[in-house]
C-alpha cells in the first residue's frame, strides 16, 4: 500500500542539522563578505596614519567660498546696490581687519547701518530698497541663528564709534568683512 511518507525520527532530526548548519552557513558567508569590505582597497587607508590624517581632511575642512558661506545671499545683494547712484548716505563703517574676537559685533553694526540705508531709500524712491531690506533679513535671520560669541571687550567698539565713510566705502568694507567671517 502507498502512503505519504512520514519523516522517521532519524530524518527529522536530520532536517533540523541541515536548517541549523544552513543559518551557520550564511552567518559565515555574511562574515567573510564583511571582511573582504574592510580589506577593500576603500578601507585600506584607514589602516595607517596617513590615511586617516587624509580622510579627516577631506572630511572636515570648511569649505571657504562664498557659496558654501552663510552670508551668501548678502554678499549678492550688496554686489547689486554697490554701484547705486540714488543711495548717498553717510555710515558708521567698521574697518575690515578689527580684531578677531569683535567679528561678531562689527557684523551686528553693518546689518544696524542698513537700517538707515532703508530709511534714505524710503525718502529718495531708491531703486534699490528691496535689495538693501533682503540684506537686513538675510543677515538678521543669520545673526538670529547664530548665538552672540562675541563679548564686549575693550578691543570692541560701540557702532557709532566707528568713522562715518560714504555707501561705497562701507559696502566695500562690508563685502570685506563677510569674506573674512566666510574664511572661518
Amino acid at each position: 500500500m502507498l502512503g505519504t511518507a512520514r519523516p522517521t525520527p532519524k530524518s527529522a532530526g536530520a532536517l533540523s542539522r541541515l536548517q541549523s548548519h544552513k543559518t551557520y552557513l550564511d552567518s559565515v558567508c555574511l562574515q567573510c563578505l564583511l571582511y573582504r569590505l574592510l580589506n577593500s582597497h576603500c578601507f585600506c587607508l584607514l589602516k595607517n596614519g596617513m590615511g586617516l590624517i587624509i580622510f579627516f581632511l577631506c572630511a572636515y575642512v570648511p569649505k571657504t567660498e562664498a557659496g558654501h558661506c552663510k552670508w551668501a545671499e548678502v554678499l549678492k545683494d550688496l554686489e547689486r546696490i554697490k554701484t547705486s547712484k540714488d543711495i548717498d548716505v553717510s555710515l558708521y563703517t567698521a574697518n575690515a581687519d578689527e580684531d578677531e574676537e569683535c567679528l561678531e559685533l562689527v557684523m551686528r553694526c553693518f546689518f544696524l547701518e542698513t537700517e538707515v540705508i532703508i530709511q534714505e531709500c524710503l525718502i529718495k524712491n531708491c531703486s534699490k530698497t528691496q535689495d538693501v531690506r533682503n540684506i537686513q533679513k538675510n543677515g538678521n535671520e543669520s545673526l538670529k541663528n547664530s548665538k552672540l560669541t562675541s563679548t564686549k571687550s575693550k578691543k570692541c567698539k560701540e557702532c557709532e564709534e566707528y568713522e562715518e565713510k560714504n555707501f561705497t566705502e562701507f559696502v566695500q568694507n562690508f563685502v570685506k568683512v563677510i569674506q573674512r567671517d566666510c574664511k572661518h
